[in-house]
């Protein structure tokens, strides 16, 4: 059986951007493991479940899930996960990411063990791109350099933040995704014109936004040899 470690913020992630992989890969028998920067339960970032952000339906299913999913409710702590145990590590977005799973030397570690070898893949999605900006190989060089990624757009970003990069909860954004990825060296495109936007660069596959979780899941089994549930 496969099996893939999600990575999760305790800060708020996405909900679509987590819940569509996880069940997705749960329906096609990937064993999954949760782990956070703490090993307590990740924070659902409560925009994505407003029904003025987000349609009804999903947001209902999404907060179903991460209320009574075992697995988001008993993480492992970071620092006690190896990337080598696990098929494929999985970064689920949301501007949460920024305040720790970005910043995590333990997280960066497993993005950059998960794409050393011939085994591992990564799947990377929305904000948490941004940890590409701060992991290095283990030649010290920025893991990005010269890859192609997609993420979370600077088009995106300003429909949301003030004139003060303050989010609408009153949190100053750290950072913008694409600035410092691109920074990095990465060849970046989002790929705006399209409905979705997930871009696959040997072990590393990056997905731009929600509207793209569908998309990035299945091209995760895909990578994994591993047939989608119809």
């Amino acid at each position: 059986m496969s099996s893939a470690l999600f990575v999760v913020s305790e800060h708020g992630y996405w909900g679509e951007e987590c819940i569509e992989p996880l069940t997705t890969l749960s329906e096609a028998g990937v064993d999954i493991t949760v782990a956070t920067p703490t090993g307590e339960p990740p924070v659902l970032d409560e925009r994505s479940v407003d029904p003025d952000e987000v349609d009804a339906d999903l947001a209902e299913h999404v907060r179903e899930v991460h209320e009574t999913d075992e697995r988001l409710n008993d993480p492992i702590p970071l620092a006690a996960a190896d990337a080598a145990d696990y098929d494929a590590v999985v970064f689920p977005g949301g501007h949460g990411a920024e305040w720790d799973i970005t910043q995590d030397t333990h997280a960066r570690e497993l993005l950059r063990e998960s794409v050393a070898g011939d085994d591992g893949t990564a799947l990377v999605v929305c904000h948490t791109v941004g940890i590409l900006a701060f992991t290095r190989d283990s030649d010290g060089e920025f893991l990005v350099e010269g890859r192609s990624v997609t993420g979370f757009p600077n088009a995106w970003e300003e429909g949301i933040v003030d004139e003060n990069d303050l989010l609408p909860d009153g949190r100053k954004l750290p950072y913008w995704v694409e600035d410092e990825v691109k920074a990095a060296g990465a060849d970046w495109d989002a790929e705006l014109d399209d409905d979705t936007s997930v871009t696959v660069d040997g072990d590393l596959i990056t997905a731009r936004g929600p509207p793209s979780s569908a998309e990035a899941a299945r091209t995760l089994l895909d990578e994994l040899g591993i047939e989608a549930p119809a």
